[in-house]
């Protein structure tokens, strides 16, 4: 059975594991803090290579950033990784296949394969954390689009510039579903710049009224681009994963977005492939590619 040494790069934490073509995880799980220059990532995971090399068949990598569809190495990176990412050349950390994708359309694919979207060919899911990642399947095959970028979430909510995104624009999904959207949804309603989205869902579990306006109001952003997607897409299902995405209440919002599309109805559901979807989703894809 083909094996996968698998990572997942992300800005504060690298974790990496041997997988096996079925998604299962046949090894100790490895974490080491992201370096911070672009060389001293490359020479970590050379060094992570050169001790797991042997024991397995190819190399795949889940990264922040966005991907080739070459799947060689990234074309467009995050704030969260050091300047110069895009030009590392993976293809030469070994001398086995080195595959590289987007670390939200690895989850996708994870959750298409072993988790929540198994069996359903037309999926989207939403990675749900600081800020927002997306990864669509359609019939069965990961949509990246010309250049290899598809299911990046900053579509339009409004044009009011009222919230200037991680990316620079104004309104974008993602400043208001994120964790970060949350904070910022907390700070609007109390007016206290010094409110965490720990304290909102803290005070949410205690049942604290104001906590619970800030809470909806935030999920029903939510709500408002999960409709729109759903009209895209017509998925099957779409999955929300993350941090943030724990605390959604599926029932609620698929009610609210089957009330409101215009395609046939949608299932909303949480993910289940777990927390390393992301290596996982890297391996499996590495493996039907290789």
């Amino acid at each position: 059975m083909k094996k996968v040494l698998s990572f997942d790069i992300g800005g504060t934490k690298i974790y990496n594991a041997i997988i096996n073509k079925k998604g299962e995880i046949i090894s100790q799980i490895e974490k080491t803090p992201t370096p911070k220059t672009c060389e001293e990532i490359v020479e970590k995971l050379k060094e992570i290579i050169a001790k797991h090399e042997k024991n397995v068949d190819m190399i795949a990598i889940s990264t922040a950033g966005g991907v080739n569809k070459e799947n060689t190495r990234v074309i467009c990176s995050t704030a969260n990784l050091p300047m110069g990412y895009p030009k590392t050349e993976f293809e030469k950390l070994s001398k086995k296949p080195v595959f590289v994708e987007n670390d939200a359309n690895c989850a996708a694919w994870a959750e298409y394969k072993i988790g929540s979207a198994r069996h359903m060919d037309n999926s989207i899911t939403l990675t749900l954390g600081t800020g927002v990642g997306g990864g669509i399947i359609v019939d069965g095959k990961l949509l990246k689009g010309k250049s290899g970028v598809a299911g990046e979430m900053h579509f339009k909510m409004s044009m009011e510039k009222n919230r200037q995104c991680t990316c620079d624009a104004y309104d974008c999904f993602e400043i208001y579903a994120s964790g970060n959207g949350l904070r910022i949804t907390g700070i609007e309603h109390t007016k206290n710049k010094d409110i965490t989205t720990y304290d909102i869902i803290k005070g949410v579990d205690k049942g604290d009224s104001l906590m619970l306006k800030v809470f909806n109001v935030w999920q029903n952003y939510i709500i408002a681009g999960l409709i729109g997607l759903a009209d895209i897409f017509d998925p099957d299902c779409i999955i929300l994963s993350g941090s943030m995405g724990n605390f959604c209440d599926v029932e609620y919002m698929e009610k609210i977005v089957n009330d409101e599309i215009v395609t046939l109805p949608t299932k909303i559901l949480h993910a289940t492939s777990g927390n390393y979807a992301g290596m996982i989703g890297a391996a499996l894809l590495a493996v039907e590619k290789f």
